[in-house]
This record gives structure tokens, C-alpha cells and sequence, in this order.
């Protein structure tokens, strides 16, 4: 690629970056409508391959989402809502362990001294609040009335997206085909590789360990209740979401449960149970769920996962959280590749003889290539390009 053509693409994406940036509010129901179009297409290849046609599989999978959305309104939301009230109806007894046990135990045998709030106030505020905001829906649907267009835009929103997504669906494969075809033949098999190498590191995350995350949480959930938790739902919820960062789940999980079986119980027993809800957790994780769901396959990494999020949020908004993993995908194995042509140039074997044909690849380096710094790596790269050496 010669340094025009490499101005020519750079000017293109600064484009791009700056029309989504403008266009966000107006794009953001179409990356949701293309988001779900690529969650379903599996689904729909799948019940193609069993004698339905295009139209009849994506109406089968409309309806299943439909059927999943109805349940999550209807069953989710509710319970979601009692189990804050309750956590909220708990928080006095909570605080009242800590400031009469926790807190005392740690000045003693720890040495630390811990300054407790006016936890009276506090708990009326959160109390009142909750009980006017009448719940989540209730809130919601306050914030949404504030403005008339606001109202118009969800509305426009409800309509758009499953139109959007249904027409996607449907002419999914046919629309791959056609951006197939426009890609200039020179840079064609590369790109192609790379869209492959992208499709299943977002595929990974996206089917793979979400799925882990919501199982977990259901298993968490019911365990907790079992053993006599109240909250325990509300606590295996939120450790099932975030078990996404290895060990995070589990370590959130089991502190609030522990505290909840003492403040709750009063004893060890509980305690233990607690613990024993989530070491099966965890060795379900570890020898059913991500054999089963993920393999050995490399995804994106937990911290890619939360800057990706975070900045998209910050730079583009709701659109930018949307994009956040696909683009994230996208980056990590561009870096991937770039590593793997940097490892089979000249500049890497400069001063050890030319680049042996079988060089080996990027997978199969020695750890200290892997090692290499990021900075001394585009450094590298930069150099290599300006002297026009091949990378």
C-alpha cells in the first residue's frame, strides 16, 4: 500500500468517525435493529437447515424474542423491583451490624477505625425516594414524560427497531454477499480474514459469555434463596452480571452474601451455605459452562470490554455503547494482525539473516514476543512504513 492510498483510507475514517458522531441520535435504533439482525442470523441459519424458509425462520425467532420480552416485563421487572424494596426494607438491620459488630471488630483487631455516616438519614432518603419514584417503570416513565419529544422519539424507536431488525434478519446473508463483492479484489482475502477473525471474537463475548453470565446468575440467584437469603436473588443477580471480569462475580457475591447470612441469621451456618452456593457456582463455571458455551477460544479481554463501553458512552453516547464490542472486536484483531505481520518482517529479523518463509506466526511466538510494549511496538511499525520497509 503506498502512502497515498494510505492518506486516502485515513481521510476516509476520519469521515466516518465524524458522520457517526453527528448522525448518533439518528443511527443509534439502526446499530440497535443491525445488533440483534447479527445475534439472530445464527438462529436463523439454524432453523433454515431444518426445511423452513428465510421468512419462516425469522418470524419463528421474532416471535421467540417477543415471547422473551413479554416474560421479562412481566416477571423480571416486577421482581426486580420487589427485591430493591426489600434490600431497602434490610438496610437498617445492615447498617446496624456494621456499626455494632463489623465496625468494632475491625478497630479491634485490625486497628482500623471506621467513620460511619448519619445512616439514619440516609435510609429515609433512599426510602423516600424509592417510594416516589413508584419503581422502575414508574420512573421511567417520569423521566420519558418530561418532554413531548421525548415521547415521540421512544415511539418512533419501538416502531423503527423491529422493522429495521426484521427486514436485516432477512437479508442478512444477502448483504454480507453484496459488501463481499465491493471489496477491491487486492485487499479482498485480508479483509475477508480479518472479518472471519472479528465475527468470532465478538461471537465469543456476545453468545458465548453472556450466556455464562445469565446462567450464573440464575444459578446464584436460586442457590442464595434457597439456603434462606432474602436478598439472595438481588445478590446473584448482580454477581451473575458482572462475573464477565474473572473472580469479580464471585468475590462481590460472596462478600454481600456473607454479610446477608450474619445480618439475616446470626450464624455460621448460613455462612457456610452461602460459600457452598458459590464454590458450585464455580466449578459449574469451570467444567460445564465454559467448555460448553466458550472453549478455548480468545474473546475480548474484561478490561477491553469496560474502556470500549465507557468510551463509547462518553464519545457517541447510547450509540457508542451499542458499537462499543463490535468495534472493540474489530480493533483487537487488526492489533492481532499487525503483530503478526510485524513478527514475519525484515525489521523484526533485522540483524539475524532474512525472514525464514516458516517463520512462525503470532499464536505460536515465543512469550517474549508477546511481551513486546505496546509503544515500542507502533514505534516500530511507524519506523518501518516511513522507510518503506515491509511490515
Amino acid at each position: 500500500m503506498t502512502s497515498t492510498e494510505r492518506w486516502r483510507w485515513l481521510v476516509l475514517v476520519l469521515l466516518l468517525g465524524g458522520l457517526l458522531y453527528l448522525l448518533a441520535p439518528v443511527l443509534t435504533p439502526f446499530a440497535t435493529a443491525a445488533l440483534l439482525a447479527y445475534l439472530g442470523d445464527p438462529l436463523v441459519d439454524r432453523l433454515e437447515r431444518w426445511r423452513l424458509s428465510r421468512d419462516a425462520a425469522v418470524s419463528v425467532v421474532f416471535a421467540g424474542w417477543l415471547l422473551l420480552l413479554v416474560g421479562v416485563l412481566l416477571l423480571l421487572v416486577p421482581f426486580t423491583e420487589r427485591q430493591i424494596s426489600n434490600f431497602l426494607a434490610q438496610l437498617p438491620h445492615w447498617i446496624e451490624w456494621f456499626q455494632t459488630t463489623a465496625a468494632p471488630w475491625l478497630a479491634e483487631h485490625l486497628d482500623i477505625s471506621l467513620d460511619v455516616p448519619d445512616t439514619q438519614r440516609l435510609i429515609g432518603m433512599l426510602q423516600t425516594h424509592w417510594k416516589e419514584a413508584g419503581g422502575v417503570a414508574a420512573t421511567v416513565v417520569a423521566h420519558v414524560s418530561k418532554s413531548g419529544f421525548a415521547i415521540v422519539a421512544w415511539l418512533m424507536h419501538l416502531v423503527v427497531i423491529p422493522v429495521v431488525t426484521f427486514y436485516l434478519l432477512r437479508d442478512w446473508d444477502v448483504l454480507v454477499a453484496r459488501v463481499h463483492e465491493l471489496l477491491p479484489r487486492k485487499i479482498e482475502p485480508t479483509v475477508a480474514r480479518l472479518a472471519r477473525d472479528s465475527d468470532e471474537v465478538l461471537g465469543h463475548f456476545l453468545r458465548g459469555q453472556l450466556s455464562v453470565m445469565l446462567v450464573l446468575g440464575l444459578l446464584y440467584a436460586v442457590g442464595l434463596r434457597l439456603v434462606g437469603i432474602d436478598v439472595g436473588p438481588l445478590i446473584g443477580m448482580i454477581a451473575g452480571l458482572i462475573s464477565f471480569v474473572p473472580y469479580l462475580g464471585a468475590i462481590v457475591g460472596v462478600g454481600m452474601g456473607v454479610v446477608a447470612a450474619l445480618v439475616q441469621h446470626h450464624d455460621w451456618l448460613h455462612v457456610l451455605l452461602v460459600l457452598g452456593v458459590f464454590g458450585a457456582g464455580h466449578l459449574v463455571e469451570g467444567y460445564v459452562l465454559v467448555p460448553k458455551l466458550i472453549g478455548d477460544k480468545i474473546g475480548l479481554h474484561p478490561v477491553a470490554v469496560i474502556f470500549a463501553i465507557l468510551a463509547g458512552g462518553e464519545l457517541f453516547g447510547f450509540l457508542g455503547v451499542l458499537l462499543a464490542l463490535p468495534v472493540a472486536a474489530v480493533v483487537m484483531v487488526v492489533l492481532r494482525w499487525l503483530h503478526e505481520r510485524y513478527t514475519t518482517s525484515a525489521l523484526y529479523a533485522a540483524g539475524h539473516g532474512q525472514v525464514d518463509a516458516d517463520a512462525p506466526s503470532a499464536a505460536a511466538a515465543p512469550a517474549s514476543h508477546k511481551a513486546l510494549g505496546c509503544f515500542g511496538f507502533f514505534a516500530r511499525i511507524s519506523a518501518a512504513m516511513r522507510a518503506g520497509s515491509p511490515v
